[in-house]
């Protein structure tokens, strides 16, 4: 009965002094709640079913401190979250009355950050753990997404305050962080020529490094053969703001050295525009003052019934030398001027009478057991006819013997070649392509070997010929530097790595680490993804494909 009259009196005692309590008005729960009649020390409560937060932690499953009261914290505007659920309620609560305690994060963290980035802890850490995961929202948010170069990027590369943790805001211009790349760039100048600094104007933002197609060139468009990547070609002096327009300023030594047609004897124009686009090779190109000054070819019967200049300019020296006979040919010719005054076959007088070229007629050899195909349709009549027109042979050697006693490289003669030029070359001009069959019993010539001259491997002697790779290719082998096949002392067996199409794709027997097989397998193009020293393969690098921050993420704990 004592017992129980002590409690009724505690009772009574905590009504009359709950207006009183040291916690203030704020925490109206009663005394009893989280005290004893032993005093006002907190005993355990966890049998309770609200208790101020869990027995054990969910995290580590740990026993958690019992100097809580049966008071649920998720009533209040401040769950507890994370690492707040084990912390001890006087970590916060400095005071006795609770409701005192700021809810803001800077009220119990230092700011590590020196006020750099607010004091806001929750905009990067959340309750778990001070990781920060969001970077790239973050930076977003900010207005300078990490992208590209950016994304690979360590914060302390930007960021260089005093100490680690500082932020200072450094701004979103390019300069603030690339002023000393924007300075040192030699190729082009950019200091020198009055380059913008915002870099994005010319470099793209999304690449991993400083290449660029995005040259704002509109005053000198770069179209087809002067879409190029290599300023230098043009800006040779490395001053981008004086660099003359004109074509003959980058293609006066092009002009004095064409000779088919020699555009200096002939007195053409140093406009190159006049006669060509910017395609490369110089063709297509047009002559159009040809027809107005000269002889129509872009207009009427002879418009699209010539390909070059040498069709009828047979001087390449002299163009006001020119010929009619390689397409109006005999005796078509002469029968169609039967009783002409003043005709003569191979006369350039033809102009004369035929200024605008509209005169009908030809003689059609495709009807012929002879039909002209490849350099032979360019050639006079007189070459073959020599003799009449009557009864001339169509064997190969009736017109090329000189040819083939000449020719020395290979010697026809002294190797016994048959004089039947059909059975090795076709009459494209030149006399290449050639092919000789009964190669393939010596050596198989396949992929890229089928199109070379045969003096690019036989050197003039074609009994000796080895049949090596690197009977043919050392050259190739010891300037190769991307990998540097000497110093690496690969095989020179080329046939170990490369086929016989072309040097690329090529495949290495990498038995140390599986590139063409496993995780690896086409995830990389090219052997400078990895080994950034071309003459040490022993160095290498991950960290071209695997960026933070998700490699680091990856690797958490």
């Amino acid at each position: 009965m004592r017992r129980l009259s002590q409690i009724i009196v505690f009772l009574g005692l905590a009504v009359n002094l709950l207006s009183q309590s040291p916690h203030g008005p704020d925490l109206k729960i009663d005394c009893a709640a989280c005290h004893s009649t032993e005093g006002w020390v907190i005993n355990n409560s966890w049998e309770l079913n609200s208790p101020a937060k869990p027995k054990f932690s969910a995290a580590t499953g740990w026993e958690l401190v019992t100097d809580t009261a049966r008071f649920h914290h998720n009533k209040t505007d401040y769950p507890l979250l994370g690492q707040h659920i084990s912390v001890d309620c006087r970590s916060c609560h400095q005071s006795l009355i609770f409701s005192e305690a700021s809810p803001e994060c800077i009220s119990c963290h230092t700011d590590m950050h020196q006020q750099t980035v607010g004091a806001d802890c929750a905009r990067c850490h959340d309750s778990e753990n001070w990781l920060v995961d969001n970077i790239s929202e973050l930076h977003y948010e900010n207005g300078f997404p990490l992208v590209g170069a950016h994304s690979a990027a360590g914060c302390f590369e930007c960021h260089t305050s005093e100490t680690a943790l500082r932020f200072d805001r450094i701004g979103n211009d390019c300069i603030n962080c690339h002023l000393d790349d924007y300075t040192a760039t030699l190729h082009p100048k950019h200091q020198e020529a009055g380059f913008s600094k915002d870099c994005s104007e010319c470099h793209d933002v999304f690449k991993f490094d400083w290449t660029t197609s995005q040259v704002n060139h509109d005053f000198f468009p770069l179209t087809k053969g002067h879409d190029i990547s290599d300023c230098t070609q043009c800006h040779t002096s490395g001053d981008f703001g004086n660099t003359p327009n004109t074509c003959v300023a980058c293609h006066q030594t092009d002009f004095n050295n064409t000779n088919d047609p020699n555009h200096q004897s002939a007195n053409f124009p140093t406009d190159c525009a006049s006669c060509h686009t910017t395609d490369p090779g110089w063709m297509p190109a047009e002559f159009l003052e040809h027809d107005a000054s000269f002889f129509p070819i872009y207009s009427g019967k002879h418009q699209g019934q010539w390909d070059k200049c040498s069709d009828c300019h047979s001087n390449s020296s002299d163009y006001g030398v020119f010929t009619c006979t390689n397409c109006h040919l005999n005796p078509e010719t002469n029968n169609s001027h039967d009783g002409v005054s003043g005709y003569v076959y191979e006369d350039p007088a033809c102009l004369v009478c035929h200024p605008t070229g509209d005169a009908e007629g030809g003689f059609d050899h495709n009807s012929t057991d002879f039909p002209l195909t490849g350099a032979h349709i360019g050639v006079d009549c007189i070459e073959c006819h020599a003799n009449g027109y009557a009864g001339t042979p169509t064997a190969c050697a009736a017109c090329h013997t000189g040819d083939f006693n000449q020719t020395d490289n290979p010697d026809h003669v002294a190797l016994g070649f048959p004089t039947d030029c059909a059975s090795c070359h076709t009459t494209d001009p030149g006399w290449m392509p050639a092919t000789f069959d009964i190669h393939n019993e010596y050596y198989q010539l396949n992929g890229a070997h089928t199109q070379i001259d045969c003096a690019a491997c036989h050197n003039g002697d074609y009994n000796n010929t080895p049949n090596t790779c690197v009977g043919c290719h050392l050259d190739d082998f010891n300037q190769t530097t991307e990998p540097d096949h000497g110093d690496l002392q690969f095989s020179t067996d080329c046939a170990s790595c490369h086929s016989e199409s072309a040097w690329q794709p090529a495949t290495f027997d990498h038995d140390d680490f599986p590139i063409y097989s496993g995780k690896h397998d086409g995830e990389w193009n090219q052997c400078a993804d990895c080994h950034t020293n071309p003459s040490d393969y022993s160095v290498f690098t991950c960290i071209t494909c695997h960026t933070n921050p998700g490699t680091n993420n990856d690797h958490d704990g």
